[in-house]
């Protein structure tokens, strides 16, 4: 498919493309760090950096930069944080005004939090590329990498796409898989990801005429829509089958966790054993079937309603209410925990 952002090979050979970054966690300094080491190779300026505002951060609340603005900061790279582009607003057409100012031949867009309307989308020269952190359409939306881990999938990957008026609907230039490991979480995962962004947006930027050129349209209806997380998600109903609460607790590490409630004080589940389908039970869901050294076995819901028995789940490591993370091994030690305990909701 052609489109009406190619730029021509004359174009990328004879002048260096301006470029301009949009990120803000760490997922996205991933990207911006190579591409500010690749600049001669790539032959490119990244000339400005946007990023969201500074936010009240820790204990102290004192306000923080964003991951991508540090990096900013170490290489003195001009840095935006406007709180809009909506033209609705004096603060909002100012930042347009700036953008453009910049002469941007590309943005390049990767968790940046802020809408960009299609006024801003048609300001560089040739459009915004974006780091999607799925292979898209499977994950469209806010978490991509928790929603992928919550349903199970084995495979995701990064695609780089043209960016339009819809949520992530736009062509796409170019998809780089990757495999989900049995142990992987939403912290290790997201690593991967953010790696394998910086590489893929490097491989297209290499080559943008044809990228551009070449590019296919997205399959609407094979889109899912990756919610934003919320807190909680976390609690874990064990009714549900232990694959289910396995994959919940590894797609919600670090945030905001997997917890559950012991005589109504919340105890956050932090790892467990792949389920074991040979390891069953007719013990209530939530009971502690045993307290062991390597693992405390607690009893979930059935895998499917035509199932006789209910399915097991080995966890490795708690943090009960006010304490440190502790293993098996410290609870069957320490008296934490014992045979018969429920896990349940706060109040039952």
């Amino acid at each position: 498919m052609t489109t009406t952002n190619a730029v021509s090979n004359d174009r990328v050979q004879t002048n260096r493309l301006r470029v301009v970054f949009a990120g803000t966690p760490e997922f996205a300094a991933a990207s911006l760090e190579s591409l500010i080491a690749q600049q001669e190779q790539l032959n490119i300026d990244i000339v400005a950096v946007y990023t969201q505002p500074d936010r009240k951060a820790g204990r102290g609340q004192k306000l923080s930069a964003s991951a991508v603005k540090q990096v900013a900061l170490t290489h003195d790279i001009a840095i935006e944080q406007p709180a809009t582009f909506k033209k609705s607003n004096t603060e909002g057409l100012a930042a347009r005004q700036t953008l453009a100012s910049y002469q941007p031949d590309i943005m390049i867009v990767a968790a940046y939090g802020l809408i960009l309307p299609i006024g801003v989308l048609d300001i560089p020269t040739y459009g915004c590329l974006n780091i999607h952190a799925s292979l898209l359409p499977r994950w469209r939306g806010a978490a991509p990498i928790h929603r992928a881990l919550l349903a199970g999938d084995t495979k995701t990957g990064i695609t780089i796409m043209q960016m339009d008026k819809g949520l992530d609907t736009g062509d796409m230039l170019y998809e780089a898989s990757c495999t989900i490991a049995d142990d992987d979480t939403a912290a290790s995962l997201h690593d991967k990801l953010a790696d394998l962004g910086a590489t893929a947006i490097s491989t297209v930027l290499q080559d943008l005429s044809n990228y551009q050129a070449e590019a296919t349209v997205q399959d609407d209806k094979q889109a899912n829509y990756a919610e934003k997380l919320v807190k909680t998600e976390g609690e874990i109903d064990w009714t549900q089958s232990a694959n289910i609460i396995e994959r919940q607790i590894r797609g919600l590490t670090p945030w905001p966790g997997a917890y559950t409630f012991l005589n109504g004080a919340r105890v956050k589940v932090l790892n467990s054993m792949p389920a074991n389908p040979s390891q069953q039970t007719t013990e209530p869901s939530g009971t502690v079937i045993s307290v062991g050294r390597k693992a405390i076995l607690v009893a979930c819901g059935k895998e499917s309603e035509t199932e006789s028995s209910a399915t097991t789940l080995a966890v490795t490591h708690l943090q009960f209410a006010g304490g440190k993370p502790v293993s098996a091994e410290q609870i069957c030690h320490g008296n934490q925990l014992d045979d018969g305990d429920q896990f349940g909701p706060e109040f039952n």
